[in-house]
């Protein structure tokens, strides 16, 4: 196995903090090449230092990209193809919640939550395909919280323009990105490409620092009590990732597989939002408006 991951190319999204820098360590440990995508040069300059101190400076490559944008992240697999003949893990792990305060949209007109937690995992999903498909034993982990039976799809308005509130849009991502793993293999039913929808439970990363106080302390002293450390998370995940099940789609919390059964990864869902989310990003591919009344 480490002959084999001293070959391979794994990316990263939110690979320079939490989850994901804990998986990019764990991958530049064993040999591999990792490129670590983040927003914070400072964090991707830390993460390249340590990847020094292990003697991968050579194999560790720090991107900066604002995923929030769609242009951006299309720019990011142009860059990752043009580096890499080809691409044997993508793990999706970027997000920022953004569960307080007044709705926000992206430069693009996307409300940040969807534009961040599921467009950009859409784009790269699909747009890093061909690279993957060009490796021996491709995956697509999608960190988030299948199994958790939380938000809904607004299928009249994901962009949440009324009765937006910072939780509903968070939620509204996670649910996304259980249809967005149902949809990749429905949509590209012959590619060797095995996609994990993951959910780590409760693990102790920096994600309380982006809360307001007092949530912000009470949820570290939760953590402290409750959190798995991201040592211990990253175990699994890189065993799914070593080892992919043979099924297109799968979705496990930790170590238990989850039924695909159900609302979260009803099929008919997942190509729907697939259609609608193509349109959103492509306007090319969107509905003429219609003309004006006669």
């Amino acid at each position: 196995m480490a002959e084999e991951l001293a070959m391979q190319t794994v990316v990263i999204t939110g690979g320079t903090d939490g989850l994901g820098k804990g998986l990019a360590l764990h991958y530049l440990r064993q040999g591999a090449r990792v490129i670590a995508v983040g927003s914070t040069p400072g964090k991707g300059e830390a993460l390249l230092a340590e990847a020094a101190a292990l003697s991968a400076d050579g194999r560790a490559v720090f991107l900066p990209c604002d995923l929030t944008s769609v242009r951006a992240a299309r720019a990011l697999v142009t860059t990752i193809e043009d580096t890499c003949p080809s691409v044997d893990k993508l793990v999706l792990c970027a997000q920022r919640y953004r569960l307080f305060g007044p709705r926000v949209l992206t430069p693009e007109g996307f409300e940040h939550s969807f534009a961040l937690a599921y467009l950009s995992r859409y784009v790269l999903s699909h747009g890093l395909r061909h690279a993957l498909e060009s490796a021996p034993r491709p995956v697509i982990m999608n960190v988030g919280t299948p199994g958790t039976p939380l938000g809904r799809i607004r299928w009249d308005d994901l962009q949440l323009e009324t009765g937006y509130s910072g939780t509903r849009a968070t939620l509204q991502s996670f649910r996304a990105n259980d249809l967005l793993g149902v949809a990749f293999g429905a949509v590209h039913p012959d590619t060797p490409v095995r996609y994990v929808g993951y959910n780590p439970g409760v693990v102790a990363t920096g994600m309380p620092e982006h809360l307001p106080q007092p949530l912000r302390t009470l949820t570290k002293a939760s953590f402290a009590l409750f959190a798995t450390s991201v040592a211990k998370a990253v175990a699994p995940m890189a065993r799914l990732l070593d080892e992919p099940p043979a099924e297109p789609f799968t979705a496990y919390r930790t170590t238990r597989r989850l039924s695909l059964k159900g609302a979260s990864f009803d099929q008919d869902a997942a190509l729907r939002l697939h259609r609608l989310t193509a349109q959103a990003v492509d306007p090319a591919r969107r509905p003429p408006a219609p003309g004006p009344a006669t």
